[in-house]
């Protein structure tokens, strides 16, 4: 496919604003503490030898929730190609952080390199990628061309695109065509964006419906020995879970936990704000509702007279989910999207969600109508589901079996996608 003029002031564009825009990007990461080793990954010098004799494969994610959502994928795809090693590139210094802390067997992570002749030529020279899979709604031009003129098969996954950028691609349907031919497959999150690449004039036999991978994510890490402490605190109390909540949820659930404490007393509740910064502001409302407290990020561990144990510290949900049954997921009750439920299920806990719930509507969805979620609305129905699956104990082993059987099916899914992939990436050969 010729390239049309927009393409052409596109690149003229890259080459006049690149050592600008490098300047920039290497002195934020350096001001974020990378060294300059790290930081020059940017400009496509790597840090690290490629590795090993079979096929690479790269996978671009731009941000947390895109590169955590593809580690899943690419341990099942490592499991079917023994062989292949791994790239995963991203742009943001807390992406690496999460993806080196769970980092899948035989993959390295580099930052993404600028869209920029120079940085891409260096990065496509010393990776050698047999196959690149970009993630959501990564569609660098540069890099996609640049990339596919090495002869290397790709796909984008997880697409998914805002009504803004879709209406800004349709304005320039040459461009839209001329990026999007570049991959051999497309799997949509939905049928609604299935449609939505067709519009933008990606090629049709080419745009398959595919799945959230958000919604197979790999399981949360857990920490043994915090583990451990905390059930010796604990005993045996009744424990739920207020995960990821926001500025205006945190009334409603401790309004629930107060209520709940009148027929269990014994009741903790471990409350894990989604932004740990709102700690001293969260603290103030648990005092407010006259309700005694520990702080996880003191050190503290929960006593008998604590009834909350606020959880103000990043990278410890897995705990969480580990020690409760019963988890409320938040950034729900509002307008905000909701959060993972995967997460919550993959640690064999039921789980309760408010309505507003975009960001995962499909999962929530399959869950609801499976047994493995129920939505609740405001603080009323709260008490009453977190109640019951507390105190009807075959009403909550219901739920947990509905769980199990729902990761069951997103992992026999992800294993699809896998294999998906590598057919149509013409990946087998790796398998040898």
């Amino acid at each position: 496919m010729r390239a049309p003029p927009l393409f052409h002031l596109y690149v003229a564009a890259t080459v006049l604003l690149a050592p600008f825009v490098a300047w920039f990007e290497i002195r934020k990461l350096r001001r974020q503490g990378l060294s300059a080793l790290r930081a020059h990954e940017k400009m496509g010098h790597a840090s690290q030898p490629r590795i090993g004799s079979g096929n690479l494969i790269w996978f671009h994610a731009a941000s947390v929730g895109e590169s955590l959502s593809v580690l899943a994928l690419i341990t099942r795809m490592g499991e079917m190609l023994p062989r292949a090693h791994f790239l995963i590139t991203s742009g943001t210094p807390t992406s690496a952080k999460l993806v080196a802390d769970r980092m899948p067997p035989r993959t390295v992570h580099q930052f993404a390199p600028l869209d920029a002749g120079g940085p891409l030529t260096r990065f496509l020279h010393h990776w050698r990628p047999a196959a690149a899979i970009f993630v959501e709604s990564e569609l660098w031009p540069r890099m996609l061309r640049m990339t596919r003129a090495r002869g290397t098969m790709m796909a984008l996954v997880n697409a998914r695109l805002s009504a803004k950028s879709r209406a800004a691609w349709a304005r320039r349907p040459g461009f839209a065509a001329y990026v999007l031919d570049v991959f051999d497959l497309i799997l949509t999150q939905n049928d609604d964006m299935a449609q939505a690449m067709v519009d933008m004039h990606a090629p049709a036999d080419r745009v398959a419906r595919g799945s959230n991978l958000k919604s197979m994510s790999a399981p949360l890490p857990q920490n043994p020995a915090l583990l451990a402490q905390i059930r010796t605190a604990i005993k045996a109390r009744p424990i739920w879970v207020a995960a990821s909540t926001h500025k205006g949820e945190e009334t409603t659930v401790l309004d629930a936990h107060k209520t709940l404490l009148q027929t269990i007393p014994d009741l903790l509740l471990i409350l894990v704000p989604r932004h740990p910064d709102r700690s001293d502001e969260v603290a103030k409302l648990i005092a407010k509702h006259d309700l005694t407290y520990a702080l996880r990020s003191d050190g503290a561990l929960p006593r008998d007279d604590h009834a909350v144990y606020l959880a103000d510290t990043l990278g410890e949900l897995g705990n969480w989910y580990a020690l409760s049954d019963v988890v409320f997921l938040g950034g729900s009750l509002l307008p905000i999207g909701g959060h993972n439920p995967f997460e919550v299920v993959q640690s064999e806990a039921a789980v309760l969600s408010g309505p507003h719930v975009t960001n995962f509507a499909e999962t929530i969805n399959k869950m609801v109508e499976t047994g493995a979620a129920e939505i609740v609305a405001d603080v009323e129905a709260l008490t009453f589901s977190v109640g019951h699956l507390l105190q009807d104990g075959a009403h909550k082993a219901a739920s947990l079996r509905a769980a199990r059987a729902f990761v069951q099916g997103k992992s026999d899914e992800l294993t699809r996608i896998a294999a998906r992939l590598i057919h149509i990436l013409k990946l087998e050969d790796d398998n040898r």
